[in-house]
């Protein structure tokens, strides 16, 4: 606590700084900022792990895929928000995300955990986001995935693949939902289950849309909540002994100020939006 507090993802022995522009634009959005974590390649703000021209660009879930390994995302936004996308589908905006919906279950990620159920129900369902009339849902039946909707059976679960679909749109991040940190622990322990590794990406989404708001206090719970995950992939990590983690953001959002008045602590926003500030990147 207090100034000379740290998260536990600070103290993580190996830091450095990334560099967010994009290939469109000096600031990123969140399509190019995830595309180029999950496949090492920029590309132009809302394309989803396409390079500019249009052509696929491989993931680190399917590389992981292709060497036999398991492949999971778990995330506080809607499942197929930008970041998560990244990660699980190709498209040329972003804002495709019934697309989204359909293709991270085709290309075979093994656990799925977050919110977003609006794009996975039909249209005439309430709450829908879709203009047609499929059942994501029963497709991801159809391909053998166990469908979960509350915590109880998140703690439960045992059978891969995992759609774990947790509210019609965003997480609230308050009970009765899993925490970030439950959604990694069943994660971790589900993947892990895969001789030959797995691969996971775990997003604390709310932090940027906080920062979106200039809303401090909001920022630092979601980041809290961020660094609990962390903290349970670092546990398994050292328990297990050949993990790698890595923390780091696609943007930084708000340009953040800490001043001191009068002893008292206040916070300064640059903006809004994103910035084109450097990131750190934290490794174990």
């Amino acid at each position: 606590t207090g100034v000379s507090g740290r998260l536990d993802m600070e103290r993580m022995p190996v830091t450095g700084l990334s560099n967010t522009n994009s290939t469109s634009n000096i600031v990123t959005d969140s399509a190019a900022g995830g595309t180029a974590l999950s496949t090492g390649f920029r590309t132009n703000n809302y394309m989803i792990a396409r390079d500019p021209d249009g052509k696929n660009l491989k993931t680190l879930a399917e590389a992981a895929r292709e060497a036999g390994m398991s492949a999971g995302l778990a995330v506080t936004c809607g499942v197929t928000h930008a970041t998560p996308a990244s990660f699980s589908a190709h498209v040329e905006n972003r804002k495709m995300e019934d697309v989204i919906a359909e293709q991270m279950l085709n290309n075979r990620i093994d656990v799925i955990l977050g919110g977003g159920k609006e794009y996975f129900i039909p249209s005439t369902e309430t709450g829908s986001k879709r203009k047609d009339e499929k059942n994501i849902l029963n497709t991801a039946r159809d391909l053998g995935y166990n469908i979960i909707e509350t915590r109880e059976d998140l703690i439960k679960a045992e059978k891969l693949p995992l759609l774990g679909i947790f509210s019609i749109s965003a997480l609230k991040t308050e009970a009765p939902e899993p925490t970030l940190a439950e959604m990694t622990d069943r994660a971790i322990t589900l993947l892990s289950k895969n001789e030959k590794g797995f691969f996971l990406m775990v997003e604390g989404s709310q932090i940027d849309w906080a920062a979106h708001s200039n809303k401090a206090d909001q920022a630092i719970r979601q980041t809290l909540l961020f660094d609990q995950a962390v903290k349970t992939a670092l546990d398994f990590a050292a328990k297990d002994g050949k993990t790698l983690v890595l923390v780091t953001a696609d943007h930084e959002t708000g340009g953040m100020a800490i001043e001191e008045e009068k002893k008292e602590l206040s916070f300064d926003w640059t903006s809004r939006d994103h910035t084109g500030t450097p990131v750190p990147v934290f490794a174990c």
